[in-house]
């Protein structure tokens, strides 16, 4: 198989994790892409002409693509634990606190985006504000509801949160999360000394 990949995006080490998580990671050959939302790659558009990352390339040539489609995919490809509940009540709790975590990665993509890529007297700064307050809602609604569950096993929603805090680091250390979440930021010392965390850390 082959991971269309760019090595700081938080999607794709959502995925590299899992693959880590799982044990699948020889399985995979990592082919990096260098896009933004106005350069694509004509490649990566092959059997995913939305050109997203990131995009799996199954051994019959059919691609995945969206990270959540790829993680589940992984999930069933193994014979361990599964990382996504297979069924009842759990499976949905799960998948909506990972869905959340995804919104606040949107977010910060989107802010990074708008404050990097367009021209600075182009930018929309009351559409950065907003995007800075999802992330916020988000991240006291995790603090404030969701730690005990976040700490009972790193599976899909624990490893999505755990990408979108490091993306914050990586790309807006300003946020200074920790100090308004003094919870996420001790669960984030223990998990991110797991290995999989260690092999995916993204350097700018």
């Amino acid at each position: 198989m082959i991971l269309f990949h760019s090595p700081l995006s938080p999607f794709v080490r959502k995925v590299m994790i899992v693959l880590h998580e799982t044990g699948q990671q020889q399985r995979v050959t990592l082919q990096g892409v260098n896009i933004s939302p106005v350069n694509g790659d004509d490649q990566l558009n092959q059997g995913n002409p939305i050109g997203k990352i990131p995009a799996l390339r199954l051994d019959d040539g059919s691609v995945l693509h969206d990270s959540r489609v790829i993680c589940e995919y992984l999930d069933s490809q193994h014979v361990g634990n599964p990382l996504i509940p297979r069924e009842g009540s759990t499976r949905w709790r799960r998948l909506t606190l990972a869905s959340q975590a995804d919104a606040i990665m949107d977010a910060a993509v989107a802010t990074r985006y708008e404050t990097f890529l367009r021209p600075t007297d182009k930018q929309w700064h009351g559409w950065v504000e907003a995007q800075g307050e999802k992330i916020r809602r988000g991240l006291a609604n995790l603090e404030r509801e969701h730690l005990a569950e976040l700490a009972a096993g790193f599976d899909i929603a624990a490893i999505g949160v755990a990408c979108a805090l490091g993306y914050l680091d990586l790309r807006q250390p300003e946020f200074d999360w920790r100090a308004q979440y003094p919870g996420l930021a001790a669960w984030f010392i223990q998990v991110s000394q797991r290995p999989s965390m260690l092999a995916t850390f993204p350097v700018a």
